[in-house]
């Protein structure tokens, strides 16, 4: 019997490969109305989905049909921003065969991949606060997932591989696709090698993700590597502790209120207002009736209320603060507000990624990063058994183990929320641990 798309896709193990990792055969286990492509890819740097967008368009419509038949959609869009000229071609010279698909054109502005951002722009339905997609009948999908679930549905092919950007501070920056579990410093030296001493690397865009060691492995998350100058602003902003947070807060803060108009959920009509929480440094308290500390649930961490404050301030760093600490007291979000309208004069609001990119000290590493072909054998790679939201997978296989490239290494655990892992080399396991399993060539 001919497998579902929910089952096939949980096989092959794939999760969000934006950097959400949240498993996709429980995120395609619903109906919606509308399935859109989040081809958005905002954050700075990164060259990955404009990239497969031009190069596999057809693949990735096919795939889409395949989603939007599933869920029993009426439509299904692939939302990119207008200046992917080559992807948009490349998807238009394709759509004739997809009377249901379309595409969205987005503007160049940040955060425009914001899940909750897209489905604003494309549908004009606002997801409620701390709420999903889904909620107002939409999936929200990213254009490698996408590829992957047609690769498990037509070839039965498992999720071995990861497209990643290597850029910033190397000899040349590229997009490769590259085997799940070699190194980070391996990735690296693919791009030339990094080109100055001292660095620091971002795992992810220079907006929202997070510092990585050389010696950390590339997981089905990972979307690009960034390498910076230690001492670089955005790598003291990322490194900056949350007493030196708050002292600048205290002491320099206008409350001039910059930070909340051009925040992505406040201009979606939910009611996070960072300027009123960045006021607990100074008062110990938000000085509101109407709001409290757990408004801070509300925000995405998108971090643009710092480029925005002229202080550079971040009250990002405050509410994930505040989240954190309400979590740890067992507080958990109470707002779930469903907006009638977004804020007026959203439309002028939003923040050009040019000017984002030389706030962000960026300019000389706003390169382009080619897609190119490897030709280089990896001998060892390290699996994580988690690299997905969830719990992790549990090993199938035992050291000594002969393994083929594509073969299931560890399966989801009995009655919990993850995905399957495969092996991305063929070769002999070497090594179990409750972290993860080592393979060798």
């Amino acid at each position: 019997m001919e497998k579902s798309l929910t089952a096939s896709v949980e096989q092959a193990g794939i999760v969000g490969a934006g950097g959400a990792g949240f498993p996709s055969h429980v995120k395609y286990n619903a109906k919606a109305e509308y399935v859109i492509i989040n081809g958005a890819e905002c954050e700075p740097l990164l060259r990955v989905d404009q990239q497969l967008m031009a190069q596999e368009a057809e693949k990735l419509l096919g795939g889409l049909q395949l989603i939007v038949d599933h869920v029993g959609a009426a439509e299904g869009i692939v939302a990119l921003k207008a200046k992917y000229h080559d992807a948009e071609d490349a998807l238009k010279a394709q759509l004739h065969k997809y009377p249901k698909l379309r595409l969205y054109l987005l503007g160049n502005f940040y955060p425009a991949g914001d899940e909750q951002v897209v489905v604003y722009e494309v549908t004009r339905r606002i997801v409620p606060e701390g709420g999903i997609p889904l909620n107002v009948g939409v999936i929200v999908t990213n254009v490698e997932t996408v590829l992957n679930t047609y690769d498990a549905c037509v070839s039965q092919q498992n999720v071995t591989d990861k497209y990643i950007t290597v850029t910033g501070a190397v000899a040349k920056p590229i997009t490769a696709q590259v085997p799940l579990g070699i190194t980070v410093r391996e990735a690296l030296e693919l791009a030339g090698g990094v080109t100055v001493k001292d660095y620091v690397i971002v795992n992810g865009g220079p907006m929202m993700g997070k510092t990585i060691s050389p010696e950390d492995v590339i997981t089905k998350t990972v979307k690009g590597l960034i390498v910076l100058p230690a001492g670089h602003p955005l790598i003291n902003s990322l490194t900056k502790g949350v007493s030196h947070m708050m002292r600048e807060a205290k002491t320099a803060c206008m409350h001039c209120s910059l930070c909340t108009e051009v925040c992505p959920r406040n201009l979606l009509g939910h009611r996070l207002e960072p300027h009123k929480l960045i006021r607990i440094p100074s008062y110990g308290k938000i000085c509101d009736g109407q709001s409290s500390a757990i408004n801070a649930f509300l925000c995405c961490e998108c971090r643009l209320c710092e480029y925005a404050c002229i202080q550079d301030l971040q009250p990002w760093k405050m509410n994930s603060t505040l989240k954190k600490e309400l979590g740890k007291a067992g507080i958990k979000n109470t707002l779930h507000n469903q907006p009638e309208k977004a804020a007026a004069f959203r439309e002028y609001k939003k923040f050009p990624v040019a000017k984002l990119v030389t706030k962000l000290g960026l300019s000389s590493y706003d390169q382009p990063a080619p897609m190119v072909a490897l030709d280089k054998e990896f001998k060892n790679v390290f699996l994580p058994l988690r690299q997905h939201v969830g719990a992790p997978a549990e090993s199938v296989v035992k050291e000594g183990d002969s393994v083929d490239r594509g073969q299931l290494l560890a399966k989801i655990s009995e009655g919990k929320l993850g995905s399957n892992i495969h092996a991305s080399i063929s070769g002999t396991v070497t090594a179990v641990t409750a972290e993860g399993i080592r393979l060798q060539a």
